[in-house]
This record gives C-alpha cells, structure tokens and sequence, in this order.
C-alpha cells in the first residue's frame, strides 16, 4: 500500500462537485478523533477532511495538529486533507505556516467590503503556497467554541461578486443551518441554495451539518453543495463513548482503554455520515 501525504482540498471538493455528492468535513480535537475519522474514511474508501476550530488550536499547537494527522494519515492510501475551520487572518496564516491543506478566513462578521479586502488578502498569501481558501459570507446561527452568532442569509448576486473579487476556492453558504446542538427542526432555504449554485461556479460548503435529518443533508448535495462540516455529532459521541466507558468500568485508570472506547463511538458516526453524503 502507497502512503500518501496530507492534499489540499481543492481537487477533491471539484471532483465531487462534478460527481454530486459532498465531502465530509469532520472536527476533531485529540488523536483518538483523528485516528476515528481516517479510519472510518479509510473503510468507506472516500476522501476526508480533518477540520480545528480556533478553539482547538488554543489546545495544541497547531504544529502539533499537523503533525499528528500527517503521521496518521500517512498509514493509508485515501486523499486526506487538514483544514482551519473559521479563523480570522492572523490563525489563517499560521497555518499556512504550520502545514495545514486548506484554510478558512471567517469575515462574516465585518462589512461586505471589508470582508471581500481581508478574504482577498488570505487568499494572495495562501496562493504562494497553492493552498485554497475557503471564505463565509452571510452568517452561519448558532455557537461554535466562544463564537456565537445569528443566522444571516447569503444573498445570491452578492455571493457572486464576492468570489469574483475575492478569488476564493470555496464559500460557506448560510442557509438555516446553526452550529451546535438544534433546539428545532431547521427549516432550510434550498430555493436560496440553488439560487446561489447557479451564480456561483465553485464548490460550496454547508456548515452545521450534525443534527441534520439524512433527506436535508441529499438535498442540500443535490441543490450544489460539495463539503459539509460536522463537529458537535462527534464530540457528543465521543463524551458518550468516554462516560459509558467509565461508567461501566468505575476502577479503568489507563487512558488507553477510555480512548479507544471514545474512538469506536466517532467512528460509527463518521461512517454513518459519510454513507450519507458520499454514498458508493
């Protein structure tokens, strides 16, 4: 078997744009997550991205993300890419520096303009290394790490003249979905999705993938999405896997046997959605 280092995220999102379906995106936070996430790509035989919040890089170093997915990602003979999933511009380019495949300014929160200057900027610095950049316009509901907001819908003509000036590789689109846990069913606009698809000619993400009903999820892939981000699902089977363990071996002190119960339980949910999203 070939290893194969660590790829960008730019063929593989174009492909599947081309195929209709989506890659998944999934964060993760320690070894166990990452180890979890590959495997399962590995068994479906599809391509994956591992994703840090800005959260995770105030963890561990980003240096130290990098290496430790490489090194498992090295083991198998699936495109595997390493992503910084909203970020301002300062934690963009230290990861450029620090060997990440793709990047993701978030200026959702700054004007139009200033949002089209600051995307522009990452995108120039990140061409010097062929990285793509994938950027957010309108605004993604709900809470990630410290970062809250409202959902913002992407308006489709402004979409358009933002990847026209900006030269971004991706954009995450905000149609319903929220970060964390849903409260209520979403209602999603995939009438604006298709709206946007036609406008935009690269690929676009859907953020807040977990909670998702899988009739959401095909549906949004049909309507033009090709990466869909999922983090709250895993973390919540990874706490599950961890106390069900605890629970039922009160006196385990090695991290060993807690970890690899936790892994198991992200496993399963990777699987389960990537059958979804990226089906064979």
């Amino acid at each position: 078997m070939k290893s194969m280092p660590l790829c960008t995220t730019e063929k593989m999102l174009k492909d599947a744009q081309i195929a209709g379906v989506a890659i998944g995106a999934f964060n993760i936070e320690n070894m166990e997550m990452a180890q979890a996430v590959i495997e399962a790509a590995e068994e479906m035989g599809c391509p994956v991205i591992l994703q840090t919040t800005s959260g995770t890089a105030k963890y561990a170093p980003l240096t130290i993300i990098t290496a430790m997915v490489t090194a498992i990602a090295k083991k198998v003979n699936i495109p595997v890419a390493l992503h910084l999933d909203h970020s301002g511009e300062t934690l963009a380019l230290e990861a450029l520096e620090s060997g990440y495949t793709s990047v993701m300014y978030d200026g959702s929160k700054e004007t139009f303009e200033e949002n089209i200057r600051i995307t522009k900027s990452v995108v120039e610095a990140a061409k010097k290394r062929s990285i793509p950049v994938e950027a957010e316009l309108g605004s993604i509901g709900g809470k990630e790490d410290d970062i809250e907001a409202e959902i913002e819908y992407t308006d489709p003509k402004m979409a358009a003249e933002f990847v026209m000036k900006t030269g971004v590789q991706s954009l995450a689109v905000a149609i319903g979905t929220a970060h964390g846990v849903y409260k209520t069913t979403p209602k999603l606009d995939v009438e604006r999705l298709k709206e946007i698809r036609k406008l935009v000619d690269i690929p676009l993400v859907l953020h807040g993938g977990s909670g998702l009903s899988t009739h959401d999820l095909q549906n949004c892939i049909r309507a033009g999405i090709s990466k869909v981000n999922f983090g709250t699902d895993l973390r919540i089977a990874y706490t599950e896997g961890l106390k069900e363990y605890m629970c039922e071996n009160p006196k385990k002190v090695d991290p060993r046997t807690y970890g690899l119960a936790a892994r198991e339980k992200v496993k399963a949910i990777t699987l389960e959605k990537l059958a979804i999203i990226f089906p064979r």
